[in-house]
């Protein structure tokens, strides 16, 4: 499975490039899913949602478009991981099962400044839910700041957990070897050389994030550099490797464009990932 999508939508300057001018906001996601099979919801990162926002986010999607599910920065910038398991319980219980099998790996983005602690990344890892119904039984320990809380899920389904770390100290074996044991993946993050760059697989899939190669969140990605991505995912599809790619490269809406040039390369060396709508007009 290779999925090549967005990191958000909810972007004011994309109107009139990618979103049609008079596309009203309500229509936004649709818009994305007839171009992409996943998106990686950031807005889950700044605060707790209720359950009728992540319906609403699965009702406006295909059956087979996956949602990424940013973690609460209060547990990852703010608690920075220690004392972590009230502030879980809440993430887990503020509507998350309710995208079901549209949902996606769980991304866990540590701040720059966080320097690598063995026990507490340690506590942190072992104290994720594994499955659906793992994260139903932590959602039951929620407090008052739930105000809608959705603690059950009808089915029992894996979750998948990735961590992208911005510190050079977590690039050492012993923090390999801990996500390899849990089965937790390590984002492979293109960061313009602003933050930490690793090559290392911990799971048998991917996660990437492509925050652009010359300027940070802002910079197009060229063709070599395109190129060089399609060839990674060729080598992890044949490998038999499920790839997430998301584009985080908005600030000057560059973001969608580059993931269909980047999805259409990938294409071109094997079989087709998602077929591009007719009547695109985006700057490819």
């Amino acid at each position: 499975m290779i999925r090549i999508g967005l990191s958000g939508y909810l972007y004011q300057h994309w109107k009139g490039a990618f979103y049609p001018l008079g596309l009203p906001q309500r229509r936004w996601l649709s818009h994305c899913a007839q171009f992409f099979k996943t998106i990686e919801l950031n807005g889950t990162f700044y605060s707790l949602k209720s359950p009728s926002i992540f319906r609403r986010w699965r009702s406006e999607v295909p059956e087979d478009f996956l949602f990424a599910v940013k973690g609460s920065r209060y547990i990852t910038h703010q608690l920075k991981l220690r004392n972590h398991q009230q502030a879980l319980a809440n993430f887990c219980a503020s509507g998350v099962l309710a995208l079901e099998h549209r949902q996606g790996p769980w991304l866990w983005q540590l701040p720059e400044m966080l320097h690598y602690d063995g026990e507490r990344i340690q506590n942190f890892l072992n104290s994720l839910p594994r499955t659906t119904f793992e994260a139903a039984r932590l959602a039951h320990g929620h407090d008052q700041r739930v105000k809608d809380p959705l603690c059950g899920c009808e089915l029992d389904r894996p979750l998948r957990h990735c961590l992208e770390v911005r510190h050079p100290s977590y690039l050492q074996d012993e923090f390999y070897q801990m996500l390899q044991t849990r089965g937790v993946g390590l984002v492979w993050a293109d960061t313009a050389g602003r933050f930490v760059w690793t090559e290392k697989l911990t799971t048998n899939w991917v996660y990437v994030r492509l925050h652009g190669a010359q300027e940070l969140y802002v910079s197009r990605y060229t063709d070599q550099e395109l190129d060089w991505w399609a060839a990674r995912i060729s080598e992890w599809r044949e490998s038999g490797m499920d790839v997430y790619v998301y584009f985080d490269n908005d600030g000057a809406g560059h973001a969608p464009y580059d993931a269909l040039r980047l999805r259409q390369r990938v294409e071109d060396l094997g079989r087709e990932v998602a077929r591009i709508p007719e009547g695109f007009r985006g700057r490819m």
